[in-house]
C-alpha cells in the first residue's frame, strides 16, 4: 500500500516522457511513427487535436481490446487518456523548436526515440498494465496465434496506410521509428537492467481493492 504513491509518481512522470518523446519525434520535421501518423491523419481530417485524436483511438482499442478478454489497468487508462493531454499540452507550449534541417532532423527523431524507451522503463516499471496498443497486439497474437513480430507490424502498416491517407506526415522518420523504435527499447532496459518480464502488472479490480478494501 505504503508504495502506490512512489508508483503513480512513476507511472505518470513515464506517461509525460512518452508524450514529450512523441513531440520531439514530430519536431524532427521528417515523418512521424505509424501511430502519430494515424492520429495525425485523424486530427486532420476532423479538426480535432492530435492529442484529442490519440485519446479517442486510445479509448476505442481499449474497448476493443477488454472485449477481446485483455485485462485492464490503471496504466491502461492512463496511456489512453494522459498521453494525449500531455501532447496537445506540449504541442501549445511550444518550447520544442523546429528541426532547422535534415540532420537535426534525424537528430531529434533519435533523441525522441530514445526519450520514449526512457519513457517506457518507467511506465511498464510501474505495473499498472500495458497500454492500450499494446494489449491489442498481445490479444491479436493470442487470438490469431501468428508472430508478436508480425502481429505489431501489420498492425502499424495499417494504421500508416490509413494515417497517410487522411493528411498524416509520412517520411525518413517514420522508417526510423519502424526500424529502430525496438532497437532504443532494448539499450535503454539493458543500461538500466531492466527486467520487463519480472514485473507483476495489476488489473484495474486489484489496484482497487488495495487501495479501497473492495472485493
Amino acid at each position: 500500500m505504503k508504495k502506490y504513491p512512489v508508483r503513480l509518481l512513476r507511472l505518470t512522470f513515464g506517461l509525460f516522457l512518452f508524450a514529450l518523446g512523441i513531440v520531439v519525434t514530430m519536431r524532427g520535421n521528417i515523418g512521424y511513427a505509424p501511430w502519430d501518423v494515424f492520429h495525425t491523419g485523424i486530427a486532420k481530417t476532423t479538426g480535432i487535436s492530435i492529442g484529442t485524436a490519440s485519446i479517442i483511438v486510445g479509448i476505442l482499442i481499449g474497448i476493443f481490446t477488454a472485449l477481446m478478454g485483455e485485462k485492464i489497468g490503471l496504466g491502461t487508462l492512463g496511456n489512453m487518456v494522459l498521453i494525449g493531454f500531455f501532447i496537445d499540452l506540449l504541442l501549445n507550449l511550444n518550447f520544442i523548436p523546429l528541426a532547422a534541417g535534415f540532420f537535426y532532423g534525424i537528430l531529434m527523431m533519435i533523441v525522441g526515440m530514445f526519450i520514449i524507451a526512457l519513457a517506457t522503463y518507467f511506465y511498464i516499471g510501474s505495473g499498472f498494465g500495458a497500454g492500450p496498443r499494446d494489449s491489442l497486439m498481445v490479444a491479436l497474437t493470442r487470438k490469431t496465434h501468428l508472430p508478436v513480430g508480425l502481429c505489431r507490424g501489420s498492425i502499424e502498416l495499417i494504421v500508416l496506410a490509413i494515417g497517410w491517407k487522411l493528411g498524416g506526415m509520412v517520411g525518413l522518420g517514420t522508417v526510423i521509428s519502424a526500424l529502430t523504435t525496438g532497437f532504443c527499447v532494448q539499450i535503454t532496459f539493458h543500461l538500466l537492467r531492466f527486467n520487463v518480464v519480472a514485473v507483476q502488472h495489476e488489473t484495474l479490480a486489484q489496484t482497487y481493492k488495495a487501495l479501497f478494501g473492495g472485493k
